[in-house]
């Protein structure tokens, strides 16, 4: 048995979350792929995937062979890249991306064909979500998210931090006043924003004279979208905290206004997952550095202040 095609097999059929998809990829019949995976599996002694007639999913032993897969078949392309000369070092293959929607449609998605111009070989798949995705399961190779991450099953590399503000629309400020302190928060409307994954309302955390606190708003329509929390702004439903780069437009051209200047919402950083090991991957890593140059272009994105 040839194990590093075998272990490719693999992990293109897990990548395609499909036996079909990944022989029509790979350019081989669909019993061929089966036969290399009841090879390998009698080889391992271990059963790797889970068939059914709807649906294809890892076993625990086969998700544990992925993640060293990925290691082992990054590696072997970072080794034979440094003897290949230019032409070798052309990216090629498939990278699988997962991106937040708002973050992901005004920031990264309009800057992308500067990426595929630099590796036109490089077939991207990317989708868009919010939620906690199960990057292994799902054949993802990576996933950008904002916030605090707990899965410690997977690396999370910080690429940059978003900064709030909070605004309201001129109509809504007209007929409730601006508010001249943080104390005066709690008795206006606010577009309350809450969690897709737990449904719980996200306190707004600021500071202002050194001094951090949490203050509770309330409101009569919440979201759990970062666009949605926008255009409910927009609209005069209330004061929203909104990230810096969603809101400058709008304020410059004064369909929102800034209140409380010295009021600084908490930053919150932006991270791109990956499962461990896999960073060794050229592909990864050109993505993950072209990310974090578009970040570092930003001053409301970036890591650094200025």
């Amino acid at each position: 048995m040839d194990k590093v095609r075998a272990m490719q097999t693999f992990v293109r059929i897990v990548e395609a979350n499909s036996f079909s998809k990944a022989a029509e990829s790979l350019n081989l019949p669909r019993a061929s792929l089966t036969a290399t995976m009841q090879t390998l599996e009698r080889h391992l002694g271990a059963q790797l995937l889970k068939r059914t007639t709807r649906r294809l999913s890892l076993t625990p032993e086969g998700e544990r062979y992925y993640q060293q897969c990925g290691e082992i078949l990054a590696a072997i392309d970072a080794a034979e890249a440094e003897f290949l000369g230019e032409e070798g070092r052309r990216l090629n293959g498939s990278l699988r991306i997962d991106l937040p929607g708002a973050l992901g449609r005004s920031v990264v998605l309009p800057r992308i064909a500067e990426f595929r111009e630099r590796h036109p070989e490089l077939q991207l798949t990317i989708s868009q979500s919010d939620r906690l995705v199960d990057l292994t399961a799902e054949g993802i190779d990576c996933a950008l998210r904002v916030g605090t991450l707990q899965d410690s099953a997977l690396v999370a590399r910080r690429i940059g931090l978003m900064r709030f503000t909070i605004a309201a629309a001129p109509g809504y400020l007209q007929r409730r006043g601006v508010p001249a302190s943080m104390d005066e928060l709690p008795q206006h409307e606010a577009v309350v924003h809450f969690s897709g994954r737990t449904g719980r309302a996200f306190d707004w955390e600021v500071e202002h004279d050194g001094t951090l606190g949490k203050v509770p708003m309330q409101g009569g329509v919440a979201v759990n979208d970062a666009e949605a929390n926008l255009l409910c702004a927009l609209q005069g439903l209330g004061l929203a905290q909104l990230g810096r780069y969603q809101a400058r437009a709008h304020v410059a051209a004064g369909t929102l206004v800034e209140v409380l200047p010295g009021v600084t919402p908490t930053p919150m950083p932006v991270s791109l997952l990956y499962p461990r090991g896999r960073m060794s991957s050229p592909r990864l890593q050109a993505f993950a550095a072209w990310l974090a140059a578009i970040f570092d272009d930003d001053p409301d994105l970036r890591l650094a202040h200025d």
